[in-house]
């Protein structure tokens, strides 16, 4: 018997709660359409604003901007270039806007940039820097600007440059820890931190030589751009550092005192003829700008440039987060690059002290494999020694900038030894081997005599090696090639006379000769492909090579914070293998630049 009084269940997409799972996502997903669709759209008249601070990367990973999480994160070197290319053209763009706080990198990025920098000046358009309390690198990129403005209750700190280094000997042998090391040759000084409690008269030589280059560069750069004679800025720099803002602007060293709020409200009146407010705010951030023009330029034909960039340590494997360039990384990239019929030709950009020797190797014989296929150019950013000078060997035509970093062709090894350690802590140890040296390659115990000598020797043929790839690559004899190896470091101006770059230029000079060479049209310009290809964040996830939704989740969320709570620093030379050499405590063969020169 049926009872007409009960109600019917409701079945499908109307049962409890199913239309929120629904309406949910939709309202997500609506609203985050309309979030892009608003960062697209642009002011018809516009400041186009650059914030600049801490270490200027050269590309960013794969750990673009959560949603949910903003980021902070500056804008990289490549970006930063293909913004103020993109401004130059731009009519919606009037004037750009440098906000200078803490710069810290090496000379060839600052050059670069100031390069880009003028050329949007030749363009027409205005170009101001914002100081807040502003040391030497923050002044060198600001003089390339049309005006400079430094906050009210700001400074000018231009107390010149300096190098420095840390010697642990002393304090390892104090804790029983020392280091086995072998050394290709002299001027491959990266060994003696760890051997020596002072510098060598080599490392002096070359630390010298490259502080001479950069300084002179500085004086003559700011002297050139503020019309006072380089004698009186030296002079300044010896005897007066510290600066007041109305001082500096008194010695012409600067063109105005204002805060940020200040100098927004007279440039917004200067472009919309009103007072600033929320609607009229006439200000566009460089990342805002990036998104809404076509990345990374404007395409006219159907033709690509590929444009694949080593940046950082040169390592067999990166970590989770993406650190250092590594073997499966460059693989991809070419792979991708040489499949595409579009791209005809290809641009490696090298920023990189080097790393691993083998690695190194690795991706030098898959650049030459490539390069048989497609035209190959390179362009050193503001470092490529060592391993990175070793990947550059691959291009028919290497550029550099004059104060890129390069060179320090040479070899050096090292492994730690703990033995008095373990003997201190009274650390018990008993090995049963078969093999004679199956022990030998332990942190427990210092390399034997025969041991010993297999090690220097495999450091020597490794140094042969990469000589003998220096002298087929430039066309060289071997002894010409061991002249200017030995671990010498260079800049670019001198690789140049030594015969280990072609030619001074930056990125878009190594573009164009690689369209050149690839005899593409010329009137026309090609697309930009950019490798290693960085995904968005929603690409990221839902290509996550196997892992699960929340481990992708998490691994993002890590990036971000990571970016967000420490500060950006330049890459040093030999940090990543410190740590890696006492983790491990297994001998480690390194191509690396052993010093570097940061601006700051």
């Amino acid at each position: 018997m049926n009872n007409t009084n009960t109600p019917t269940k409701r079945r499908g997409c109307f049962r409890n709660g199913c239309l929120v799972l629904l309406i949910v996502p939709v309202l997500f997903f609506a609203g985050l359409f309309l979030y892009y669709q608003s960062s697209h759209v642009l002011p018809d008249r516009f400041v186009l604003v650059l914030p600049l601070s801490g270490g200027i990367d050269e590309i960013h990973g794969d750990s673009s901007s959560l949603p949910f999480l903003p980021s902070s994160q500056s804008l990289s070197l490549q970006e930063l270039l293909f913004v103020l290319d993109h401004a130059v053209a731009d009519k919606r763009v009037s004037e750009v806007l440098l906000d200078i706080q803490g710069v810290q990198t090496t000379p060839a990025k600052i050059a670069e940039l100031r390069a880009a920098l003028e050329k949007v000046r030749k363009g027409g358009k205005k170009v101001t820097a914002f100081l807040h309390s502003a040391d030497d690198s923050d002044y060198l990129l600001a003089a390339a600007c049309d005006s400079i403005i430094v906050e009210r209750g700001g400074y000018l700190l231009l107390d010149g440059l300096k190098a420095e280094a840390l010697f642990y000997t002393t304090p390892l042998g104090k804790i029983g820890v020392n280091v086995q090391t072998a050394q290709w040759k002299k001027y491959k000084s990266g060994i003696e931190p760890f051997v020596r409690t002072g510098a060598s008269k080599e490392y002096f030589e070359q630390i010298n030589a490259l502080l001479d280059e950069v300084y002179d560069d500085y004086l003559g750069y700011v002297s050139k751009r503020r019309g006072i004679s380089r004698s009186s800025f030296e002079t300044l720099i010896n005897n007066d550092p510290l600066l007041s803002a109305k001082k500096a602007r008194t010695l012409g060293l600067v063109d105005g005192i204002a805060s940020f709020w200040e100098l927004q409200r007279a440039l917004t009146k200067k472009i919309t003829r009103h007072e600033l407010t929320s609607d009229n705010d006439a200000f566009v951030s460089g990342a805002r700008y990036r998104s809404a023009v076509d990345w990374p330029q404007k395409a006219e034909s159907r033709d690509r440039i590929a444009v694949i960039t080593l940046s950082g340590m040169i390592v067999r494997s990166a970590g989770e987060l993406g650190e250092g360039i590594d073997i499966e990384t460059l693989k991809n990239s070419l792979d991708a690059a040489l499949e595409d019929k579009a791209v005809k030709a290809l641009v490696v950009r090298i920023d990189s002290p080097g790393g691993d020797a083998l690695a190194s190797a690795d991706m030098l014989q898959m650049l030459d494999s490539a390069a048989v296929k497609k035209p190959l150019v390179v362009s050193m950013s503001g470092v490529a020694a060592s391993g990175g000078y070793m990947a550059a060997l691959a291009g028919k035509t290497i550029y550099a900038q004059p104060l890129t970093i390069t060179g320090s062709i040479g070899v050096y090894a090292l492994k730690p030894n703990i033995s008095q350690l373990v003997e201190k802590v009274g650390l018990g140890r008993d090995v049963v081997t078969r093999g004679r040296f199956a022990d030998a390659n332990t942190p427990f115990k210092p390399l034997e005599p025969q041991a010993y000598s297999k090690f220097v020797a495999a450091s020597g043929e490794v140094y042969d090696d990469f000589v003998g790839k220096v002298a087929a690559s430039r066309k060289m004899r071997f002894s010409a090639a061991d002249s200017v190896a030995g671990g010498r470091v260079w800049t670019g101006s001198r690789a140049l006379k030594a015969g280990l770059v072609d030619r001074m230029g930056g990125l878009f000079d190594a573009i164009h000769a690689a369209r050149l060479l690839a005899k593409m049209d010329m009137t026309k310009k090609p697309r930009i492909v950019l490798y290693p290809l960085q995904k968005s964040w929603l690409e990221s996830f839902f290509q996550g090579n196997g892992a699960s939704f929340s481990s992708r989740i998490a691994v993002a969320v890590k990036q971000q914070v990571l970016h967000e709570i420490i500060p950006q620093r330049q890459f040093t030379s030999m940090a990543t293998f410190y740590e890696m050499l006492m983790n491990s405590g297994q001998l480690q063969m390194l191509a690396v630049m052993p010093s570097e020169i940061i601006i700051d």
